[in-house]
């Protein structure tokens, strides 16, 4: 599936801000075999002082940018094609049961950025919680498999969980999410994370854009679509990582387009970095995701 994506953040700032840097994550990154990205365009506003890119640790791309003239304003605006291939047509599920995970992963040495090793340990956005893993580990079935406990957590999540935008805000902690039983994708994704490591899953944070699809006989609104969130998870050598959907209860398919990878947002937030300025703050995002097949 080929898609024609923008992305707009807008910032605006009480009073004029001075000498701000920061780090950009909003470009799609590649993704051998599973997503393309052509024509990329980011447009930054006011015009950085210094701009370069770099790859962070788990390969995502940055675009780090300082802006020294006073300013009350940011606009960021990202644009690309990007194609989307995902083997969504193998369910043959070759994932050991969670304590074969748990051998497998004794014998694995390796350091690498896509290690499971570091997606085992609590992270600043998804601590590791007693409520939490309790929750999940009512998806543990006798001689289950880890992919099926996966799913089934996802899909009690998506089912025991209302989704409502009022209810959180970007910086709520997990477990009041939780116990909420209220959020959005990023509280789903962060709850989600947290149970499966508590059960010694290794689990990881998505970022990315979802192609919405209007009512019938509606047409499509411009900047309907928002940044989106879901979960990868480590499910044996065999399988490597596979990524679900809580908030819709499905499967990563070709209507997820990646952004990044991290161990939760904290990893991955679009725009992050330090300002000198006082008074309040406000920013405002828009997301277009149009099929172009």
């Amino acid at each position: 599936m080929r898609y024609d994506i923008r992305l707009r953040l807008s910032y605006a700032y009480q009073r004029p801000v001075g000498d701000a840097r920061h780090l950009v994550r909003v470009q799609p990154r590649e993704l051998p075999g599973i997503q393309h990205v052509q024509d990329l365009r980011v447009r930054i506003e006011p015009q950085p002082s210094e701009r370069s890119m770099f790859e962070d640790f788990f390969g995502n791309p940055v675009l780090a940018i300082a802006l020294r003239p006073p300013h009350q304003t940011l606009d960021v605006e990202m644009r690309a094609h990007v194609r989307v291939e995902r083997d969504t047509q193998s369910h043959l599920d070759l994932s050991p049961d969670p304590a074969g995970l748990q051998a497998e992963l004794a014998t694995l040495r390796s350091l690498a950025p896509d290690a499971p090793c570091h997606f085992l340990p609590a992270s600043v956005r998804a601590p590791l919680l007693s409520r939490l893993t309790d929750y999940a580990r009512g998806s543990v079935r006798q001689g289950g498999s880890v992919l099926s406990l996966v799913q089934d957590l996802g899909m009690r999540l998506r089912g025991d969980f209302a989704y409502d935008p009022d209810a959180t805000e970007v910086d709520t902690p997990v477990g009041e999410a939780f116990d909420m039983r209220a959020g959005v994708c990023q509280d789903f994704s962060h709850i989600m994370i947290a149970g499966l490591r508590g059960l010694g899953i290794p689990a990881g944070y998505v970022s990315g854009f979802l192609r919405t699809v209007p009512p019938q006989g509606r047409p499509r609104l411009e900047g309907a679509d928002a940044t989106h969130a879901w979960v990868r998870a480590w499910c044996g050598v065999q399988m490597g990582w596979r990524e679900f959907d809580p908030t819709n209860g499905i499967h990563a398919g070709d209507d997820h387009i990646t952004i990044a990878y991290g161990r939760d947002y904290a990893d991955v937030s679009p725009l992050a970095g330090v300002l000198k300025t006082t008074g309040a703050q406000t920013g405002t995002q828009a997301v277009d995701v149009l099929p172009l097949d």
